[in-house]
């Protein structure tokens, strides 16, 4: 018969397929049941606090295959990646650049590719992580190294139609510069206009359908 699912902060389908001992999460996602919320958010793995998806009864298959043998059988299991753009500011991507990315007690060492994005295969049950950026500055005409230390919270980014979907993108890309998690007006409505007339938009401080479209674009996700 199945059920429903609140999402809870930090929640994305990946996390929620596991938590229900489902391998895929399209068992889950693509059910019809499902439609309309996968019309609304679109990207199974940015959903929002209160959603409810639809959980249906696992299913038992069985295969016939002669006795006295031994068979191989195998099970469809989806991976999830982290995708990261490291940019200083004003597009100018972080290349080629060493780091270490620590989840959990595990840590692995990547290198950004021509354009600042890395990607990492994680556990679905990742909440947390850290990435250490081991960038260099010049300085006089030295090159100073230094250890940019950035914390990240997977499964926190909510929608752009939220407006802590739209905070949380415009504080990644360096827009605004209050604390993400405490919510001012006046910073909003600033980083707001900034994003515009960088982006060519009509600048009036309101994010809107368009500056919701251009400000998920520009951010990834």
């Amino acid at each position: 018969m199945g059920g429903n699912h609140t999402v809870k902060q930090g929640e994305h389908i990946s996390s929620i397929a596991y938590q229900y001992g489902f391998a895929d999460w399209k068992s889950i996602w693509n059910r019809p049941e499902n439609a309309d919320l996968k019309q609304q958010r679109q990207n199974p793995n940015v959903l929002f606090p209160g959603d409810q998806v639809f959980i249906p009864d696992k299913t038992v298959k069985e295969i016939s295959k002669p006795v006295d043998n031994q068979h191989a059988f195998k099970v469809p299991v989806t991976t999830l990646l982290l995708r990261l753009k490291l940019d200083r500011s004003y597009s100018n991507p972080i290349v080629n650049t060493p780091c270490d990315l620590l989840v959990g007690t595990t840590a692995t060492k990547l290198t950004s590719d021509g354009g600042g994005a890395i990607e990492q295969k994680i556990p679905k049950t990742a909440t947390d992580a850290r990435l250490i950026v081991h960038d260099k500055f010049t300085v006089k005409g030295n090159s100073v190294p230094i250890d940019l230390d950035i914390p990240i919270s997977i499964g926190h980014l909510d929608p752009v139609e939220e407006v802590s979907g739209q905070v949380a993108r415009l504080a990644n890309l360096g827009y605004y510069r209050e604390d993400p998690n405490a919510f001012d007006q006046d910073e909003f409505s600033s980083s707001v206009e900034e994003f515009q007339c960088e982006q060519g938009l009509t600048v009036d401080g309101i994010c809107g359908p368009q500056t919701q479209a251009k400000l998920k674009s520009v951010h990834g996700c």
